[in-house]
């Protein structure tokens, strides 16, 4: 078996992924509108990506900026609107108002999803207990993700929490892949591979010239080179 580490690279339309999936990325993150930290896509530009490349992608399930769940109806409709356009694999997380998992929302959207593969996102990073949410929603069907910086400020103050989570994987509620994504560097690459980490999150670091600007392939390269390394 190859151990490969998984590059997730943030799509935001086709011309993203193909040149994600030229620079090496294994994976990819479709969502819309980054100026609220992405939400849900269109249908159509699922579509259009799909059509566009070959490897997974994983869709975003999201209806505003922040961790609170909001119109779960809405959410349902799309997320069966993209099941029938072909989406098998998806991105959800949210908390309540005391920063406890919304596992009324939560359990809505995987009920729909019907065995999806899915990533539990950054909304782990705002928890009031990371340890207590990874048990809670253990049992869930389809969650074999976790989207995290260890930190909600970023991959440099969460190191500890990444490496000491990633030394748990065989205890009930760790067993998931961590997905480290959030202010991550080059830099932080050697540490977290020693500690067994082998997926990684990309966003801004693939688009040099900024969000406005779609997608470098050479620079996600230079990140498929340092994980291969």
């Amino acid at each position: 078996m190859s151990n490969r580490a998984v590059l997730e690279v943030i799509a935001l339309d086709a011309e993203d992924a193909v040149a994600a999936q030229a620079g090496g990325a294994d994976r990819l993150e479709l969502v819309t509108d980054m100026a609220a930290d992405g939400l849900t896509p269109s249908r159509e530009t699922f579509a259009a990506v799909r059509s566009a490349v070959d490897i997974p992608l994983r869709v975003m399930l999201r209806a505003a900026d922040g961790f609170a769940a909001g119109d779960v109806d809405l959410l349902v409709d799309r997320a069966h609107e993209l099941r029938e356009a072909g989406a098998d694999e998806f991105v959800l997380g949210f908390l309540d108002e005391d920063g406890h998992p919304d596992l009324v929302a939560v359990e809505r959207l995987v009920t729909e999803l019907d065995g999806c593969r899915w990533t539990f996102h950054r909304a782990i990073d705002r928890a009031a207990d990371r340890d207590t949410l990874r048990k809670r929603l253990a049992d869930l069907p389809g969650l074999d993700t976790y989207l995290t910086a260890g930190s909600p400020s970023g991959v440099d103050d969460g190191i500890p929490t990444l490496l000491t989570e990633a030394s748990r994987t065989d205890e009930p509620g760790y067993e998931a892949q961590i997905l480290v994504g959030g202010g991550l560097g080059l830099h932080h690459l050697p540490q977290l591979r020693a500690a067994g980490v082998d997926a990684f999150h990309i966003g801004g670091a693939a688009r040099p010239a900024g969000w406005s600007a779609p997608v470098d392939a050479a620079a996600v390269r230079e990140w498929r080179e340092a994980l291969d390394a």
